[in-house]
């Protein structure tokens, strides 16, 4: 993670993927938070400094100063800043036009968790609080394009499941590109086994193009590509209930963002749920019915809380069945059916086990109750990490390393298997799911975060058709104005010390690297700093030149956190 950081956010990899990309800089906050929660908390503010004045969070923000070649597509393809202007896209820099699953709440209230003295000195929440809202709201406002209360992606890379056999139905559709408008330059750094064909690549180039060409205006856009995606919306959910959260920390009605959890859990159980398979299916929009394919998309609505007990219960048979084996066949769970026609174990999304898929569902474990299986899971992950030099993704069968390696959320996710056992966060209360039985909900409740104040056109925290940071300097929690983005360094100075990551003190070892005070983190529970423990998880060279002794030496567990505690930690974070 030091080696892909630069300077103010982290790059998934330096060849294969040279610029900052939306869901998995908020996979990486979530495991910087354990070494330094100042720059976790720079990972994303960053990358809500390119959210457009519709709320969208845009799923590549580009470095100016990496070539055009070194990425397709690239940013003379995008043309945001004049292709997207219409809706908002900013001018001072080039993004994509598409999104990604929305995990940005849940990394921010999880980033807060970890130093929340830092994050009220500093503001964090309150100025996240109204971009989240209004990413959240785009979503929900501007991407319900079947009607039914759910949210659609427009491209498959919008699922960050890019060549799921989810979308080979929808995208038989499309017309590709022809192959001689465009070079692949991600075959320059990866075997072509491992990536998508180049139908695949045609078939999203028209797509992306068909969608710049309509100013990336979503009233106006053809869609021809439009599916509901469970995992998708259960990202959603999970982050409305983490603004659930936020807006309760920084006194704001939370009342809102509970009822949008049970009216989108609501909507995901009675369009998506299959009873005969045991599992949530794509939705395909434009073609009027399911998309009857296994994919682990399915898998991640473990994640929601309050499902009905026969949705949870057939869930977790699934999960450990046959199709994806977890815990009988399977190393960790594969991101396609074991068994369906499409399965390929070295192709991308078409059968590989990935560790953000299976770092959520060792969380769903756990919030229905099987913590054995959840502690398998997590040693298993752990394990891989290391030995396959933290790999994009595995043969779920073999383990074998697939894609690129030192990937930027496998080693962050790791980091946070690993992380700090802290005592559960008091949460407030949540109601359960809604029921057909139960009474009607009032009418006319105010949206979160203001709704669309701020004018016409506006969105939460918003000037007249403005970007989030286009108003008045908010005041921080004392009322003193809010110090303005979070640019503490990363890193003690002189280097990261040693830093303990079963810091129990409510203000850890991030706090002290976050206040530049460079002193050594307090140490695991059993009274050790945690140095020499296990192997260096990265000790090469930096960009500079320079040797890097790494921030974090971690063993594939650590001394003095049981299994019990891990549960707790986990259990306590978000409920």
């Amino acid at each position: 993670m030091r080696q892909n950081w630069t300077g103010a956010s982290t790059v998934p990899s330096l060849g294969l993927y040279p610029h900052q990309w939306s869901w998995d800089s908020a996979f990486i906050a979530i495991g910087l938070r354990h070494l330094s929660a100042a720059r976790a908390r720079r990972e994303l503010e960053t990358l809500f400094t390119a959210q457009w004045a519709d709320g969208r969070v845009p799923h590549i923000v580009f470095n100016p100063d990496v070539p055009l070649g070194a990425y397709f597509p690239s940013p003379d393809f995008w043309r945001s800043s004049t292709a997207g202007a219409r809706v908002g896209a900013p001018g001072t820099v080039e993004t994509s036009g598409l999104i990604q699953p929305p995990v940005h709440a849940l990394a921010a209230w999880l980033v807060h968790l970890a130093d929340p003295t830092g994050s009220a000195r500093r503001g964090f929440l309150s100025r996240m609080y109204p971009r989240l809202v209004a990413w959240q709201r785009y979503l929900t406002d501007h991407r319900d394009l079947g009607g039914r209360g759910l949210v659609s992606i427009v491209h498959p890379w919008e699922s960050g499941m890019d060549n799921s056999p989810c979308w080979d139905e929808p995208l038989s559709r499309i017309v590709p590109a022809r192959a001689d408008t465009f070079r692949r330059a991600d075959l320059d750094h990866g075997d072509a086994c491992d990536r998508p064909t180049d139908l695949d690549y045609g078939r999203y180039v028209r797509l992306a193009a068909d969608y710049r060409d309509h100013g990336y205006h979503d009233a106006s856009a053809p869609h021809r590509f439009a599916v509901e995606d469970p995992g998708v919306n259960a990202l959603l959910i999970a982050s409305e209930r983490a603004l659930a959260h936020i807006a309760t920390a920084i006194g704001a009605d939370p009342e809102p963002h509970r009822e949008r959890v049970t009216d989108l859990t609501d909507a995901l159980v009675e369009r998506l749920w299959d009873a005969e398979n045991g599992i949530f299916l794509c939705h395909d929009v434009r073609g009027g019915g399911p998309i009857r394919e296994l994919s682990c998309s399915g898998l991640l609505p473990l994640i929601v809380p309050g499902l009905p007990p026969e949705v949870s219960a057939a869930l977790l048979r699934t999960v450990t069945g046959p199709h994806f084996g977890l815990g009988s066949t399977t190393r960790m769970v594969p991101s396609y059916d074991l068994l369906g026609a499409a399965f390929d174990p070295s192709r991308y999304w078409r059968g590989p086990a990935w560790f953000n898929v299976n770092w959520l569902i060792e969380r769903g474990l756990r919030e229905y109750g099987e913590h054995a299986l959840a502690e398998d899971l997590r040693a298993c992950v752990l394990a891989s990490a290391v030995s396959s030099d933290f790999a994009e993704y595995l043969d779920p069968y073999t383990g074998r390393a697939r894609g690129t390696r030192q990937f930027g959320w496998t080693a962050a996710l790791t980091v946070d298997l690993l992380g700090a056992v802290r005592p559960p966060e008091p949460v407030p209360h949540e109601p359960t799911m809604r029921r057909a039985s139960d009474p009607p909900r009032r009418p006319g409740r105010a949206p979160a975060g203001g709704g669309r104040a701020g004018g016409p056109g506006g969105h939460a925290g918003h000037g007249p058709g403005g970007h989030a940071g286009d108003r008045a300097r908010p005041t921080g929690p004392t009322g003193r104005p809010d110090p303005g983005p979070d640019t503490g360094p990363a890193e003690p100075p002189g280097g990261p010390g040693r830093i303990g990551l079963s810091d129990p003190s409510p203000v850890g070892p991030a706090a002290a690297a976050d206040s530049g005070t460079g002193v050594e983190g307090p140490g695991t529970q059993d009274g050790t700093t945690g140095e020499g423990v296990g192997r260096s998880l990265g000790d090469r060279p930096s960009r500079s030149g320079h040797r890097d002794t790494p921030a974090v030496e971690p063993p594939v567990d650590v001394p003095g956190t049981t299994a019990a505690a891990r549960a707790a930690q986990r259990e306590g974070t978000l409920r």
